[in-house]
């Protein structure tokens, strides 16, 4: 077998196979001669057929077979005689020459080199959860559990309304009538701007009309940039009443405890456990983006291509099961560039584990697991639910591997240090990889 390679481009090759004829002949040979014992041919005892008879009859359907067959089988052992690693399925088709000859076009892996991980400049944030970042978030937790409380004052920010209304525009009622006992956060903005201004100073049982404009870029466009007029009656409104911090409050977060020095020490721990996976999180980002940015290789468009199918195939579902077609044209230019970073992000991160023959042993998965499931109120049955399954050990096993590439970036790098607020960490969690 002689096999030759063409560069067409930085990732693509050309591979030319070429199979002897005395090969491909022995092979059609040995094909005729075994179909020869089972097939029946008119005028002939079962497997004494002349090899002439059989061959005429069969011949281009076997040489089809056996072409094909080696084709198949060559294929593999010309990739290992020319040392090429391609990434994706071959367009194969034959080509002039004696015997049998092939192509073969594919693009191959791009080499990497980290040498410029020595040169990165990361930035690892620090934080700590401080006394008022506890107060926060205990106040967060008591507006969670606040319950509704009517009142007879006159409504004011953070007030609960209940209202009916009706809106026109030119004179036509685009509300269907009158929406009735609609409730409203006051400052909450789940209106158009101005309505939920003009109800502040209401009491319940009042009424008032007012105008107000859509805002040109409103989602219905029959109603974008027109001016409407609303009437409103007000329900009822009603102002958000917190809870005392006693031993019932303290229970319904875990602490069967009536100790608010315990509580808060509980809540300071879970806020520690969230810090440190947001300060995880937001070093991985910066390791990233600066391998993105200073590794510069070159992207099989196959991987790029495959990429992009898969970011798109969500939407594309979503808009199946609504009995629609998605029309994603507008947003092709975001998905490849997303696809680019993470095809980027695949190759430099795996040539990381590689070169560096990074593992990750069964007790740093099973760390990885107990740091996942301490967030949870069953941790053990977290951990069991994950060792039940062979797939969800291995995504698993997979994310303690990065974990260790950007250990091993950090190692490397130049890193110097950003201390940040326990907010400022939690409130921008990336969620691009």
């Amino acid at each position: 077998m002689q096999v030759s390679v063409e560069l067409t481009s930085e990732l693509s090759r050309k591979m030319t196979v070429n199979i002897p004829n005395t090969v491909l002949e022995e092979k059609i040979n040995s094909r005729l001669k075994s179909l020869s014992r089972d097939v029946k041919i008119d005028g002939f005892r079962p497997g004494k057929a002349p090899a002439k008879v059989v061959a005429r009859l069969y011949g281009d359907r076997v040489k089809n077979e056996v072409a094909g067959d080696l084709i198949q089988s060559s294929y593999f052992d010309a990739l290992k005689q020319v040392n090429l690693n391609p990434v994706a399925q071959p367009q194969i088709y034959p080509a002039d020459g004696e015997g049998l000859t092939y192509v073969a076009e594919f693009e191959v892996y791009p080499e990497i080199s980290l040498e410029p991980v020595k040169q990165l400049q990361l930035v690892r944030p620090v934080a700590e959860v401080s006394e008022a970042d506890l107060d926060a978030m205990i106040e967060k937790l008591r507006f969670q559990q606040a319950r509704w409380q009517a009142v007879e004052r006159p409504a004011q920010l953070e007030d609960h309304v209940t209202i009916h209304f009706s809106g026109e525009t030119n004179g036509e009622n685009f509300t269907n009538g009158v929406t009735e006992n609609f409730k409203l956060l006051l400052g909450a903005k789940q209106m158009i701007p101005g309505f939920e201004d003009a109800l502040l100073g209401l009491s319940a049982g009042e009424k008032k009309t007012f105008g107000v404009t859509f805002p040109d870029d409103y989602h219905n466009p029959q109603l974008a940039g027109q001016a409407a007029e609303f009437s409103v009656e007000v329900a009822n409104v009603e102002e958000r009443v917190l809870p005392e911090i006693d031993a019932a409050f303290m229970k319904a977060y875990g602490v069967d405890s009536e100790d608010i020095a315990a509580f808060r020490q509980d809540v300071k721990e879970s806020m520690e456990r969230e810090l440190l996976q947001g300060l995880k999180n937001k070093l991985k980002h910066n390791v990233l983006d600066a391998l993105v940015a200073e590794l510069s290789i070159a992207l099989p468009n196959a991987l790029v291509e495959q990429e992009m199918e898969a970011i798109m195939r969500p939407y594309v579902e979503q808009a199946k099961k609504a009995g629609s077609q998605a029309d994603l044209s507008a947003a092709a230019d975001l998905f490849e560039k997303q696809a680019r970073r993470r095809v980027a992000l695949s190759l430099i991160v795996g040539e990381i584990i590689r070169q560096n023959e990074i593992d990750a042993d069964a007790g740093r998965v099973r760390q990885y697991i107990e740091d996942l499931a301490k967030s949870y109120e069953s941790p053990e049955e977290v951990i069991n639910w994950y060792y039940a399954d062979a797939s969800r050990l291995q995504e698993v096993r997979q994310l303690a591997l990065e974990d260790l590439a950007i250990e091993w970036v950090v190692s490397q790098a130049n890193v110097s240090e950003a201390y940040l607020s326990f907010s400022e960490v939690m409130d921008k969690q990336h969620i691009e990889a």
